[in-house]
């Protein structure tokens, strides 16, 4: 029998999926339409990743922060504040302006890419509770996605996990958790039915168990340099978010896999 150990020390013949972590975020402004479009151009990346909360008038849009003033040339709480007031600031560049974007609008680019995936992690904790998840999965229905195999839900919060296997079981979904999480609940992430766990690189690195664990996949974030990269590479992980997915592919093109010798 194969335990988790004896899975995470086998030789590994495969390269991780990289995922670009807010677009293309390390070359250009975050979660913006410029940092995800520049991403999906990219041969050898498989997919992308954004947060989405809602604002005060209930739209889905892609943001991290709670707040706006790290990210634009405003400030406030998302929350707080209505979709259109949220479009009069700029959160790309003087030379290059880009506005906040609609869930819905990034899913109008990702049609453009059909072999690219869309891994979606909804914002928590939120003053509009488990809103943000249910709105999103109400944007998947309406646009025929409920099934989709290029779409991902990943989530902080157990209760997001649970609605989610509930709402669109056929979804792969991440259960994500931090360094400082000193008490990990095995069994209330289990509970909550992940296809995987989603544990920060530096949490993993520590944790070695938590490859694989009990048979589900492994996504890890964020993962910047090629030491890095090699280690999930060597290591099983199947999925890893990164802020430079061109060096990601370059870093696997030149440090190419061998065939593990078998015996």
């Amino acid at each position: 029998m194969t335990t988790v150990t004896d899975t995470a020390l086998m030789p590994v013949n495969k390269d991780p999926k990289i995922v670009a972590h807010r677009g293309m975020s390390g070359l250009y402004p975050e979660s913006t339409l410029r940092a995800f479009e520049e991403a999906l151009k990219l041969d050898g990346v498989h997919g992308i990743e954004a947060d989405v909360r809602l604002t005060r008038d209930g739209k889905l849009v892609v943001h991290h922060d709670n707040f706006i003033n790290r990210t634009s040339t405003g400030a406030g709480r998302v929350a707080k504040m209505d979709f259109d007031e949220l479009r009069q600031f700029n959160f790309g560049t003087k030379e290059d302006p880009q506005q906040i974007l609609l869930l819905d609008e990034l899913l109008d680019l990702l049609a453009d890419y059909p072999d690219k995936h869309f891994y979606i992690e909804t914002k928590h904790p939120t003053r509009y509770g488990p809103e943000v998840d249910e709105q999103t999965v109400r944007t998947l229905w309406h646009r025929g996605m409920k099934e989709d195999p290029r779409i991902h839900l990943i989530s902080f919060s157990h209760a997001a996990m649970r609605y989610f296997a509930q709402a669109v079981p056929d979804l792969e979904t991440f259960y994500l958790f931090r360094l400082f999480e000193r008490k990990w609940n095995k069994n209330n992430t289990m509970f909550s039915r992940p296809y995987g766990v989603g544990p920060a690189l530096a949490h993993l690195q520590g944790k070695p168990e938590l490859l694989g664990f009990r048979g589900l996949r492994t996504y890890t974030w964020t993962v910047n340099l090629p030491k890095e990269m090699l280690w999930c590479r060597e290591n099983g992980v199947d999925v890893f978010a990164t802020d430079l997915p061109q060096l990601a592919v370059d870093t696997f093109k030149r440090n190419p896999v061998t065939p593990a010798a078998v015996g």
